[in-house]
């Protein structure tokens, strides 16, 4: 990912060139936010669709009924209740390593269409909360989650102020927190996942003012299409991780439990 970095000296010889460069930048911009979006939406309706499958109101079409009440069809018992869990729960996390890998070499159009492919991966692998939570907490939750985020990144697109040095400590924060939720799937501690929630929350509050300072400082006004086609799809997939990440981890304080 190089040339994905190639980072913008924004010493332009007249008041022209500084408004086609803030034009460029903010057209880049909106195009990674217009990304973002549309990755969530459709982690959203993938999440929504899997669920209404995955469940029923009818007994007689039930085949497990978990401890809620919730009735499983036969796809949800798959999903949630056999091996494969663990494979709907490991591939997006395949998908982003894969695209991080790959997304230099690839063309504009099969980046994006791998972008949509991982965004519906994580709506599966979502659609579990369903499960846990209400949903009328759910949408709340999301609408904190976005309000918060848009506060975040404004603040990091605006700040004069170099968020660079943050992000040697976010990035062990982050393998930390990692390493602490992998060991917590084994110990299942409720007390050492609360306090893994109140990290996360912290670590990605902090990811979502510094991506979108880096994502703004990676545009490059000689870019062309195809390179800034690909910035604009890494940085969006930055804000998307740090979107769903902030949610999750605000999920575990506000979200009720069915």
């Amino acid at each position: 990912m190089a040339d994905l970095r190639n980072y913008q000296t924004r010493v332009a010889p007249g008041a022209r060139a500084d408004a086609a460069i803030d034009e460029g930048l903010r057209a880049y911009m909106i195009r990674v936010y217009n990304l973002m979006a549309l990755g969530l939406a459709i982690t959203g309706l993938a999440a929504l669709g899997t669920v209404l499958f995955a469940t029923t109101n009818d007994p007689a079409a039930a085949v497990a009924t978990l401890g809620n009440g919730k009735m499983l069809t036969g796809l949800g018992t798959a999903l949630y209740g056999s091996p494969l869990r663990w494979v709907v729960m490991l591939a997006p996390l395949g998908m982003v390593f894969f695209l991080s890998a790959r997304l230099n070499s690839m063309s504009v159009s099969g980046a994006q269409t791998a972008f949509w492919v991982f965004a519906g991966l994580m709506g599966l692998s979502l659609s579990s909360i369903f499960l846990v939570y209400t949903g009328q907490s759910i949408v709340r939750t999301f609408f904190i989650t976005a309000a918060s985020f848009g506060a975040l990144s404004l603040w990091g697109y605006t700040t004069k102020r170099d968020l660079s040095g943050m992000g040697s400590f976010l990035f062990m924060g982050l393998i930390g927190l990692i390493i602490a939720s992998v060991v917590n799937i084994f110990l299942a501690s409720s007390a050492m996942q609360f306090a893994i929630s109140a990290i996360g929350v912290l670590l990605f509050a902090g990811l979502t003012a510094y991506d979108t300072q880096q994502i703004k400082e990676m545009y490059y006004e000689g870019d062309d299409n195809a390179v800034s086609g690909r910035k604009a799809i890494m940085g969006a997939l930055r804000l998307y991780l740090d979107f769903i990440n902030l949610f999750t981890f605000l999920l575990h304080f506000l979200g009720n439990r069915e």
